[in-house]
């Protein structure tokens, strides 16, 4: 399988490009410049695995949860390159993507700083046919309302844990400083891409759907202040 995979969820920006075991990506640093930076991205990661867009098998897009406009800008990004290409798309989340960074044989609740005094999280076990399999549906709210659903031994990975180090105290979980500093990355988005892909999952490019899990997106001044809103 040959797969692009796009992320811009979230406060990095990548790019990957898978091709059988192998995997070219790319990352910088996210923010205003994720639209102008994850082109040249991608230019860069198909020169470098000497392949053209027309020849893959598809491509994995990040659908969310994360910043409102870096989700909307991957998903815009792979819907635009899929279109031009004739590609199927694997839609991944940053959940699924982030689980699939931990160590493979155990439980993982994946977590990320969803901002405004919440979380995004889900829990996640291996699958040999998925790369991970979802055990709880995604969700957000505060660090308090996280709620493993097993009382087995989870691993905690995602910047959630370093926003909020409350999280660290749930029974069963175990984390360690490198984990609490992940973010999702495009290789992960690949292998998974890959593997969706393989199964048959891949979608038409115009019915990939971003994963917002919440439509507010800023706080109001009055709720900022500690007031309630009118």
């Amino acid at each position: 399988m040959r797969v692009l995979a796009i992320d811009m969820a979230t406060e990095a920006c990548s790019v990957a490009l898978r091709c059988g075991a192998e995997t070219i990506s790319r990352s910088a640093p996210g923010g205003r410049s994720h639209a102008r930076q994850i082109l040249g991205m991608v230019e860069a990661v198909l020169a470098e695995g000497q392949v053209s867009l027309g020849v893959l098998d598809g491509i994995a897009a990040s659908i969310g949860p994360g910043a409102f406009t870096g989700v909307r800008i991957s998903v815009a990004v792979a819907q635009g390159l899929a279109f031009g290409a004739d590609l199927r798309v694997a839609a991944i989340t940053t959940l699924e993507a982030l689980a699939a960074q931990a160590p493979q044989g155990g439980a993982v609740l994946a977590c990320l700083d969803a901002r405004m005094g919440e979380v995004y999280w889900g829990c996640f076990t291996p699958d040999p046919g998925r790369g991970v399999r979802a055990t709880s549906p995604a969700a957000v709210g505060p660090p308090q309302s996280v709620v493993l659903p097993t009382p087995e031994s989870f691993r905690g990975i995602g910047r959630g844990f370093a926003a909020y180090p409350v999280l660290a105290t749930l029974p069963g979980l175990s984390l360690n400083a490198a984990d609490s500093q992940a973010l999702p990355n495009a290789r992960e988005f690949a292998l998974l891409g890959a593997l969706r892909l393989e199964l048959g999952e891949g979608l038409d490019p115009a019915d990939l759907i971003p994963l917002y899990l919440r439509d507010k997106v800023a706080s109001t001044e009055a709720e900022r202040r500690g007031q309630p809103a009118p």
